[in-house]
């Protein structure tokens, strides 16, 4: 039986029916690949309307720089110094190294706070039937790719409805089919209390879409015509083209789901929150230099610099979010289990490192603010990172020595990155290192070799 430790940190909310809480996270998708956040060569007017409604963050980060941990940040309130799943681990023959029985969702909260909960797309954090299956883990519902590695093609030959194993032809497109599925079970709900968390797979490679989405965009990206994009399942011919046509397919879906919640009559008691789980992938031919995908910042998917973990979030949610608004509050996928538990009038769990960004939403009380922000990561030699303030600080090669250099970097003179700053300021780097010391705590799975070979 799960530990269920809770501290009265909130009042209950007088919202008069408990709202509604749709969570979208699209899969690899960067910082600049948006309309209504730069993107210059295709158009997402409906995840546009959604900044228009609402509201559009300019310093959200994700839980980690890959799919796993992202998503354990995200479902459980930790940040990756403190979550049981810090990096992509897998089980063969299906599946990712499960998070524990007794770990706490944000969906068992939900779910013990009267909230029918349902999740529709990828999972990655546990093999089927495993304690960290969804449905061990507070869902009621879920369908997609239990496993990442099979999300790798968007035609594959079998997915998860519950802990059934759902056969298919390969020909089919599975976003279509979590999309109709996620829709269907909103309709079927509507009348209750729900979170439906949405973590679809595009524009994670490979580079598969129906050509009806492709073909707009053959022409526009004709110089790539003839390149070949190989990840997993089909062939692609021009990858590049093909990514367009994702996005575009991605923001239809959205415009789909956003006129369901209104044509349903459940629009106004709906808060709706739209994301990506870290930046911009390099996979399958996908070209994010050709999209400036990551915008003004600096790496991609697997970096601590600002490309790898800062993106976007958009929130809406009628007569509660000031239409047009924006936010330049610094906050993480860890923020979402509070932020989910002060929406829905229940007390927050002990000892969580997220803070509700309810008040910045609402514009209603005192918005708490971070002390600061932490990742670590276990790929390309081991490293780590803080934001605090208009300061972050990387450290890289930790997996071979525990004493490699801390850059520094002043955010607000420098978005790329691109000078190190520490010589200057001392004081500032020698609390970072304190950071780094406190705020990671030790695991029997992932650990830095270089800092335990130097007793740091």
């Amino acid at each position: 039986m799960k530990k269920l430790i809770l501290t009265c940190l909130l009042a209950t909310v007088a919202w008069g029916e408990k709202p509604n809480i749709i969570y979208i996270m699209c899969d690899d998708a960067g910082f600049g690949d948006f309309s209504c956040y730069g993107q210059k060569l295709f158009e997402t007017p409906n995840i546009d309307q959604l900044a228009t409604e609402g509201m559009k963050f300019s310093q959200h980060y994700s839980g980690s720089t890959v799919c796993a941990p992202s998503r354990c940040s995200l479902m459980t309130g930790y940040h990756t110094g403190h979550c049981f799943v810090r990096g992509n681990k897998e089980i063969r023959p299906v599946g990712q190294h499960p998070i524990p029985a007794a770990t706490l969702t944000v969906a068992e909260i939900l779910k013990k706070a009267g909230y029918t909960t349902g999740a529709f797309g990828k999972w990655g954090l546990g093999s089927p039937g495993s304690e960290g299956d969804p449905v061990h883990q507070g869902f009621d519902r879920f369908y997609g790719y239990n496993c990442q590695r099979n999300a790798h093609t968007y035609y594959p030959t079998w997915l998860f409805d519950n802990l059934k194993r759902v056969e298919l032809d390969g020909k089919t497109y599975s976003h279509d089919l979590i999309m109709e599925q996620g829709l269907n079970w909103i309709r079927a709900n509507k009348d209750k209390a729900f979170f439906c968390y949405l973590p679809v797979t595009i524009p994670h490679a490979a580079m598969h879409v129906p050509e009806k989405y492709v073909a707009p965009f053959r022409k526009k990206f004709s110089d790539y015509e003839n390149t070949i994009g190989k990840y997993s399942g089909p062939q692609v011919k021009n990858p590049v083209a093909a990514f367009a046509g994702m996005m575009v397919k991605l923001d239809e879906d959205v415009g789909r789901l956003m006129s369901l919640l209104k044509d349903l009559g459940i629009d106004e008691n709906t808060l709706v929150l739209f994301t990506t789980d870290n930046g911009p992938h390099k996979e399958g031919g996908h070209k994010p230099e050709v999209f400036d995908s990551n915008g003004p910042l600096r790496g991609l998917k697997r970096s601590l610099t600002e490309g790898g973990i800062r993106v976007p979030l958009i929130a809406r949610w009628p007569g509660r979010i000031k239409p047009g608004s924006t936010s330049d509050h610094i906050s993480a996928f860890w923020d979402f289990l509070p932020t989910a538990c002060a929406v829905a009038g229940v007390p927050v769990p002990r000892g969580v490192d997220g803070i509700s960004f309810l008040p910045a939403l609402t514009g209603q009380g005192v918005q708490e603010q971070h002390a600061y922000l932490y990742w670590e990561f276990y790929e390309q030699g081991g490293k780590r990172a803080v934001r605090m303030g208009k300061w972050k600080a990387i450290q890289r090669n930790l997996q071979k020595s525990g004493h490699s250099p801390v850059l520094l970097y002043n955010l607000e003179k420098d978005l790329g990155e691109t000078r190190d700053v520490a010589k200057d300021h001392p004081e500032v780097l020698d609390r970072m290192r304190k950071i780094f010391d406190e705020a990671s705590t030790p695991s029997e799975i992932w650990r830095f070799k270089g800092l335990q070979k130097s007793g740091a």
